[in-house]
Order: structure tokens, then C-alpha cells, then sequence
């Protein structure tokens, strides 16, 4: 694992701030991985994150308490294009799904999160865009 991080340096996800157990899941998936967790309340945050440190990867909530999260990938895309993101949802359906495609989101889950399935997810997001196989089970 020392070959990964070294090829990615520090690993950086960013996700939405929650008032359930959803940070401390997310830190239990990531530090035996040496990955950081960085939490953002509102969109705002998300950009200022973004513009400060080397994020690989957003997971944004779409019934977030503080934003929409689709609205908040929307002004990630603005200015970060390249970002790869995320988005939890309570409602996984054809809109929701169209408005992910749109915005080029990488993976949509649904909550409440699987949590081996959303590793799959970001194993095969840092495969396809890092080449690294640190997510992997």
C-alpha cells in the first residue's frame, strides 16, 4: 500500500457534513487506508476545499441539511470540472439519474449507504482515474 499512497501522495476525499453517523463511517473505510476525510457544510465550502487542497474525490449528499446536492456538484462542475463526484441519494429515479449523467457524476448511491459498495465504487473511481488500486478490498 506504501507503492499507492506514494503514487498518489496525500489523499484527499472531501464529503458532505452530516448529522448522522455518516462521517465517522466514511473515517472508519479510509483511515486503515491512510486516506483524509475532509468534511464541507454548503457548496461554498465544497469550493473553498477545492481551491485550497488536492482533492481526488467529492461524495456530495443530495438531501443534505445545509444544500441541495445536486445544486452543490453544479457549482463544483463551474469551477472544478475535472473533480470526480460522488452523489447519496434518498431517491434514486430517472430524474435523478439524468441529472447525475448530466453533470458527469461518477457513481450515484443510494441511501442508506452500503458502505462495501460505495468501496467498490471509489476502488473502481481511483482505478479508472489514479490508477490506484488503494479502495480495493
Amino acid at each position: 500500500m506504501v507503492a499507492e499512497r506514494s503514487q498518489l501522495d496525500q489523499v484527499n476525499v472531501l464529503a458532505s457534513a452530516a448529522s448522522w453517523a455518516w462521517p465517522e463511517a466514511l473515517r472508519r473505510l479510509f483511515q486503515p487506508r491512510g486516506v483524509n476525510l475532509m468534511v464541507a457544510d454548503d457548496a461554498n465550502d465544497f469550493v473553498n476545499v477545492i481551491g485550497r487542497t488536492r482533492i481526488h474525490a467529492t461524495i456530495v449528499d443530495m438531501e443534505s441539511e445545509r444544500s441541495n446536492g445536486l445544486a452543490t456538484i453544479k457549482i463544483i462542475r463551474m469551477q472544478y470540472p475535472l473533480v470526480p463526484c460522488i452523489l447519496l441519494t434518498n431517491r434514486v429515479d430517472r430524474d435523478v439519474l439524468g441529472q447525475a449523467l448530466q453533470l458527469d457524476v461518477f457513481g450515484v448511491v443510494d441511501k442508506p449507504v452500503d458502505m462495501q459498495n460505495l468501496q467498490r465504487l471509489l476502488n473502481r473511481l481511483f482505478l479508472k482515474r489514479y490508477n490506484s488500486p488503494i479502495f480495493e478490498q
